[in-house]
């Protein structure tokens, strides 16, 4: 929800916070608008899956009536839930920078108790983490859609085709473009994708994968090392290596999200 056209403060991706509905209105007519560009092309099966947050964001009932969609949050591989060898293609809206990054729009890595994510040597936020995961499959990211800092640190990582929608200053304010430009873009990005769907690299790291990770807090750490098999690194660091990238994303998620003290 961070890198939706139209969303400049933190308030407007909380569900308590000032204009959150405006904020759904804003993310469900971005998910239209690349849904009817895909259709566009010709008849597709479409899986959407609500990625932020509660993960009941969107409007469901005003979604376009081909879709399919997942909601909520309490799910095995979160972000990337429903997606296998089966799709064509991937589609990355909303997304931010990774943590850590300068003049990035409410720039994280899954929460704020994680400072770093190494995959085999390479770091990444959300968006690299997800790329790595559809890879695995086989499945390309063919177009994401993010604050210009994210899409700038996304293109260089993974070659994909990027959608800009504001220009963040520091990390809690944005310039925002106009919702209306931002689906405009992104329709014709997504057209274009769609069109050149064959010539677009898949974003592969390779199996074992190596996970590092860097915590906020040295006591994650500590409990972490309940886990077979986990190596600490230092005081907020530990390692795994996990056998697949399926394993080790529900691993990451586990450990970012549900282990606390």
């Amino acid at each position: 929800m961070e890198g939706i056209g139209g969303i400049g403060t933190s308030k407007m991706t909380s569900s308590s916070g000032k204009d959150y509905a405006v904020g759904r209105n804003l993310m469900t007519r971005e998910v239209n608008t690349v849904v009817e560009a895909i259709l566009a092309n010709g008849p597709a099966e479409i899986l959407v899956n609500d990625s932020h947050g509660d993960m009941q964001n969107l409007h469901h009932t005003q979604l376009h009536p081909s879709v399919e969609y997942i909601q909520g949050n309490i799910k095995p591989l979160g972000m990337v839930q429903g997606l296998d060898e089966s799709f064509d293609a991937a589609i990355f809206l909303g997304y931010h920078a990774r943590a850590g990054t300068e003049n990035a729009f409410l720039a994280h890595t899954g929460s704020g108790s994680v400072k770093a994510l190494w995959l085999n040597g390479i770091e990444v936020g959300e968006g690299g983490l997800n790329a790595s995961f559809a890879g695995a499959f086989g499945v390309p990211v063919i177009l994401a859609a993010g604050d210009a800092t994210f899409a700038k640190q996304f293109a260089e990582l993974t070659g994909a085709r990027t959608v800009s929608t504001k220009t963040a200053i520091g990390n809690l304010v944005s310039k925002l473009v106009h919702p209306d430009e931002v689906n405009r873009r992104l329709a014709e990005a997504t057209r274009a994708a769609i069109a050149n769907i064959g010539e677009v690299d898949v974003y592969a790291i390779g199996e074992p994968v190596t996970i590092r990770m860097r915590f906020a807090s040295t006591t994650r750490a500590d409990i972490l090392q309940a886990i077979p098999g986990m190596q600490r690194i230092d005081g907020y660091s530990i390692q795994y290596e996990a056998q697949s990238m399926d394993q080790a994303y529900r691993l990451i998620r586990l450990m970012y999200k549900y282990v606390s003290w």
